[in-house]
């Protein structure tokens, strides 16, 4: 196995870890991250929580010092996803993201959007969903092979100037190979040693694998939510993280 080789922007943001917030409202959530530290984890808000919450909780973990992925995976003409990337932008939200597939005009014009701000939010494309396999691509049209779809997304959304993209941790080391060092791998699909993956998850991959092939960041959310002891997986995945950067010798 080679040694890993994580992007340089990595030592800035020592967690791997993106705690995806799986709630429906506001008061469960905030019960719960008042475990959580935001040195050792970010956090995820996604569209059922957004719906029911709206920009105040939002908000709310910016202002308790959590870096927050804005999971809203817009995808519409370019100006409609630009306005909606500079909102938030001015929410103070840590990376944002939109199918990659909107196209090339869509990503541009997100890009435009958010580069006059001093703490821009990182712009990250989504390729194909985790969900999916070959059979459900085939069904809307995607006669390529997924990993084949994905490198293609992949590569337009980084010559559109977005700074990463949403994958598969299974595709994150041909995209490394691909793309390079300094683009991030944000990828969803991450699940324990030996757990039983009985929810919708289809291309899924372990915390030290996905590391290990390249992945930046681990979106992890039942995994985290509902384990006995929430802080224990997030200490022992950077204490993974950790031994894999000292391997790699930086």
């Amino acid at each position: 196995m080679n040694p890993l080789i994580l992007p340089e922007h990595s030592s800035a943001h020592p967690t791997p870890v993106i705690v995806a917030l799986d709630f429906d409202n506001a008061e469960a959530t905030l019960q719960f991250v008042r475990q959580l530290n935001p040195e050792q984890c970010q956090v995820k808000i996604g569209k059922e929580l957004f719906t029911a919450t709206g920009r105040s909780l939002a908000e709310s973990l910016i202002h308790q010092g959590f870096k927050l992925f804005l999971d809203l995976k817009y995808h519409d003409i370019p100006n409609t996803v630009a306005s909606a990337c500079k909102v938030a932008a001015d929410m103070g939200v840590w990376m944002v993201d939109m199918h990659a597939s909107g196209g090339r005009r869509m990503m541009e014009a997100a890009v435009e959007a958010v580069a006059g701000y001093a703490h821009k939010p990182l712009l990250i494309g989504v390729t194909v969903l985790t969900s999916m396999d070959e059979a459900d691509a085939r069904e809307v049209g995607i006669v390529k092979p997924i990993a084949e779809q994905v490198v293609d997304l992949a590569t337009l959304a980084k010559s559109s100037g977005l700074d990463g993209v949403v994958c598969s941790a299974m595709e994150a080391a041909p995209l490394r190979a691909a793309l390079g060092q300094e683009f991030l791998l944000v990828t969803p699909g991450i699940r324990l040693p030996n757990a039983q993956n009985n929810d919708d998850q289809r291309r899924i991959m372990t915390p030290q694998d996905a590391l290990t092939a390249g992945s930046s960041y681990l979106v992890m959310g039942r995994p985290v939510t509902q384990a006995a002891d929430p802080v224990a997986v997030i200490r022992d995945v950077n204490a993974v993280a950790a031994q894999l950067q000292g391997t790699s010798g930086l």
